[in-house]
């Protein structure tokens, strides 16, 4: 299999070159590029063809979001969003323009190369502090709760379950462990959700799944699912 190419936007130097200190030295992937603003970042995934754009969100000219934006639009690469705490309302923004998956300025060398791996893959990744945060603000702005998405009530009863575990914040091995079907399935399934909801990433499925009020059954809890695999993201 070849490496996972990742190109990281940044506007400050410092913080690319320490994403791709800890990127470097990691098995199978390699760091092709980098981009200190939206425009170069566009410009560079259309040149280089990533696999993954670590984008920043707050930068000089055109910002992360549009950045995403474009670079989703065009089919360029996955967006993996990089946040510090006091964004909530830009994490909204990245994940609406197609995002999949979101991590903290301080993630460590580990969890980012497993990150990148995961997207690489197909899998969305979400930052459990900031996770909980979004996902809070949201159900505390239902008063009262909106209407289900266009879609949700075409979902059939296994794809709600897994748009529940999607809101969850749960991995694909993890819904899989969680409802006892496997990694392929889940995947389909997945796909079949984003497609009958007209989400672009997982990440939206899951803010649709919190809007909604969709939880996932006690069984196939994110702890529950987690207690059953050690080492488990």
């Amino acid at each position: 299999m070849s490496d996972v190419r990742v190109l990281i936007a940044d506007d400050h130097g410092a913080i690319r070159a320490g994403l791709r200190l800890m990127l470097d030295g990691a098995d199978g992937i390699t760091v092709v590029g980098e981009a200190a603003d939206g425009v170069a970042a566009v410009t560079n995934a259309r040149a280089l063809r990533p696999d993954v754009v670590l984008m920043d969100i707050r930068m000089p000219g055109m910002d992360g979001i549009e950045a995403t934006r474009a670079i989703v639009a065009e089919g360029l690469a996955d967006v993996l969003a990089l946040t510090t705490f006091d964004l909530d309302d830009y994490v909204r923004g990245v994940l609406a323009a197609g995002a999949v998956g979101f991590l903290l300025k301080t993630v460590g060398a580990a969890e980012l190369v497993d990150a990148v791996r995961r997207v690489a893959a197909g899998d969305g990744v979400l930052a459990p502090e900031v996770t909980r945060r979004l996902l809070a603000d949201l159900v505390a702005a239902q008063t009262p709760a909106p209407p289900p998405a266009p879609g949700v009530d075409d979902l059939t009863a296994r794809e709600r379950d897994v748009l529940a575990c999607l809101g969850a914040g749960m991995s694909n091995a993890e819904i899989g462990r969680a409802l006892d079907i496997t990694e392929a399935t889940t995947k389909t399934h997945v796909t079949r959700v984003l497609a009958k909801l007209g989400c672009t990433s997982r990440l939206q499925a899951a803010l649709v799944a919190v809007e909604a009020g969709i939880t996932p059954p006690r069984e196939a809890s994110p702890r529950a699912s987690r207690s059953t695999s050690p080492g488990g993201s």
